[in-house]
């Protein structure tokens, strides 16, 4: 009889603890807060990555402008980049200046560039590459891309693909499943399809 009086008290208490408001109140918050939290989480997730998609856009925008400008092709100088890398061809250098462009909450180390030309927009090749990593070299990219920032009257595609971490929340995940990366990862694309103006040699 003892026993089952004892048994029964736990039971006693969850009948007081709904009864009570207060306390019930705190349950119903206890539920439901992993979720409530889960989701400002997966919602603050996407407002920075629109935020860094719209900061490779600007950047794409600005390094475009040196391009259809002729200063991409005729301003080559052979210097040094910021970390004290001798630049030895016009790609490099144009990679640095993109560098430079990018938000500070942005690292060059994720970033890829590419630039291709054609005769009109027909012939320009705006295909998104599919990445490959290289598993011995910490996962070093091993795409070839391209630097063909064409001439006078030209039309110019100049793109930007940043990798981006993103992070897993209660099964939100907005990764991308196809980059052999280990970790979870988006590739931001920022395209500027313009025409080069005419420009002293």
């Amino acid at each position: 009889m003892i026993a089952a009086a004892h048994h029964g008290r736990p039971f006693a208490f969850l009948a007081r603890l709904m009864r009570d408001e207060k306390a019930s109140t705190a349950m119903e918050f206890a539920i439901a807060a992993p979720f409530l939290i889960g989701i400002l989480m997966a919602t603050f997730e996407i407002i920075i990555l629109f935020l860094a998609q719209a900061a490779l856009e600007t950047t794409a925008e600005g390094a475009a402008r040196y391009v259809l400008t002729g200063q991409a092709q005729t301003n080559f100088t052979g210097v040094k980049d910021s970390n004290g890398k001798v630049i030895t061809t016009p790609q490099q250098q144009f990679a640095a200046y993109v560098c430079t462009q990018m938000s500070s909450f942005m690292s060059c180390n994720n970033l890829y560039v590419d630039v291709n030309s054609g005769s009109d927009y027909t012939t320009v090749d705006l295909s998104v590459p599919q990445f490959t990593f290289d598993a011995t070299n910490n996962y070093k990219v091993t795409n070839t891309f391209n630097y063909n920032p064409g001439t006078q009257g030209q039309i110019v595609a100049v793109r930007l693909f940043y990798i981006w971490s993103v992070t897993s929340i209660f099964g939100f995940n907005i990764a991308d499943s196809t980059l052999t990366l280990p970790g979870a990862h988006r590739i931001l694309i920022a395209t500027s399809v313009s025409k080069t103006e005419v420009y002293t040699s």
